[in-house]
């Protein structure tokens, strides 16, 4: 019992340090020396890295977060037994990446609003409910032109997918949560979208 617990508090430290790891911020300070936290909307995360360094490094980073979020849940997945039946032990990593993304204690618990690690992190849990909601992400972005409503769209319907792609029951219940906490860190998306200021993707 006391090393189950001792695994399962392992991993989420591990999974919350490599969540910290402020892919955006690196990548933007390695090219042009600027701090990516004084541009645009303040994140660290691939939408404001195109604002600087365009299209390319969008996506760059988009995959470097996704797997950032992917890789710890899939350690925890294989090689943590705790409450395996249940899917605790990946879901805690899962919630730990995407508050380390957001919080990350390496940059004064700034960071991004977690939507490409949380997807990494239910491409992980399944890979068919993660491929759906980046497909739903994918034409909702691609239609309305607006990152923020593909991002929130997706994560809000994620529980629903991960309900049918019957897995254990803690998997809808991380991406119920996890929406409601990327939803959150868009508020102010959300306030600019109803004063119809929020920037399209051009």
């Amino acid at each position: 019992m006391i090393s189950a617990i001792f695994d399962l508090v392992l991993t989420v430290v591990i999974a919350y340090i490599i969540g910290s790891i402020p892919t955006g911020y690196l990548v933007v300070k390695a090219k042009t020396g600027q701090d990516i936290r004084t541009v645009g909307s303040g994140s660290t995360g691939a939408t404001n890295v195109k604002r600087v360094l365009g299209k390319k490094w969008f996506f760059t980073v988009m995959l470097l977060d996704a797997l950032k979020g992917a890789v710890p849940v899939i350690l925890a997945k294989y090689f943590i037994n705790v409450g395996t039946s249940l899917g605790i032990a990946p879901v805690a990593a899962a919630i730990a990446v995407i508050i380390g993304h957001s919080k990350p204690c390496f940059l004064q618990f700034k960071g991004g609003k977690s939507v490409a690690s949380g997807v990494g992190t239910i491409l992980a849990l399944n890979f068919t409910a993660g491929l759906v909601i980046a497909a739903v992400w994918g034409v909702v972005t691609y239609f309305t032109k607006y990152v923020s409503v593909g991002s929130i769209t997706a994560l809000v319907l994620s529980p629903i997918i991960m309900f049918f792609c019957n897995t254990p029951i803690a998997y809808p219940l991380y991406c119920l949560l996890g929406a409601l906490y990327i939803v959150y860190l868009h508020r102010e998306n959300i306030k600019r979208l109803i004063k119809g200021t929020e920037n399209k993707v051009r």
